[in-house]
C-alpha cells in the first residue's frame, strides 16, 4: 500500500511539474483567472458546470467563491448548475444537451462568465461555445 501511495504522489508531481513547465497552458491559466476576476469586478455573476466528477468539481469551484479561498473576503457570486432535480427536469424536458444552456437561459445575464469542466473535451454539453450559443439564441427569442 505505501508503494501504491508514493507511485500516486509521483505521478501527481510529475502532472504538475508539467504543467509548470507549460508557458502556454500557465498563460491561458492566467488569461482565465483575469477574465473571472474582471466578471466580478464588473458586478457579473460565475457559473460552473460540468459532467460527473467534473460536476463535482464545478459544485467545489462555485463553492470556494462564494465562501471562503485563502484568505477572509466579501464573499463572490458564483453558483454551480447542479441541482439533481432541475438537471432531471431539463434533461427529461428538453433533453440533457440543453441542460446547462437552459439554466443560463433563465438566470444568466449580460456580464456573467461561464467556467464548463470537462476532462474530455468530447463531451458536447460542456462545450462554453454551445452552452453561450444555446443560451444566447434563447435569450434573444424572448
Amino acid at each position: 500500500m505505501e508503494q501504491h501511495v508514493y507511485q500516486s504522489l509521483s505521478e501527481a508531481r510529475a502532472a504538475l511539474d508539467a504543467l509548470l513547465d507549460d508557458g502556454e497552458t500557465l498563460r491561458t491559466l492566467a488569461t482565465a483567472g483575469q477574465q473571472l476576476s474582471n466578471t466580478f469586478r464588473r458586478g457579473g455573476r460565475v457559473f460552473s458546470c460540468g459532467n460527473g466528477g467534473s460536476m463535482c468539481d464545478a459544485m467545489h469551484f462555485a463553492e470556494e467563491l462564494s465562501g471562503r479561498y485563502r484568505l477572509h473576503r466579501k464573499g463572490l457570486p458564483a453558483a454551480s448548475i447542479s441541482d439533481p432535480s432541475y438537471l432531471s427536469c431539463v434533461g427529461n424536458d428538453y433533453g440533457y444537451d440543453r441542460v446547462f444552456a437552459r439554466y443560463l437561459e433563465a438566470h444568466g445575464r449580460e456580464g456573467d462568465c461561464l467556467l464548463a469542466i470537462s476532462t474530455s473535451a468530447r463531451v458536447p454539453m460542456c462545450s462554453p461555445w454551445r452552452i453561450t450559443r444555446a443560451a444566447m439564441g434563447s435569450m434573444s427569442s424572448r
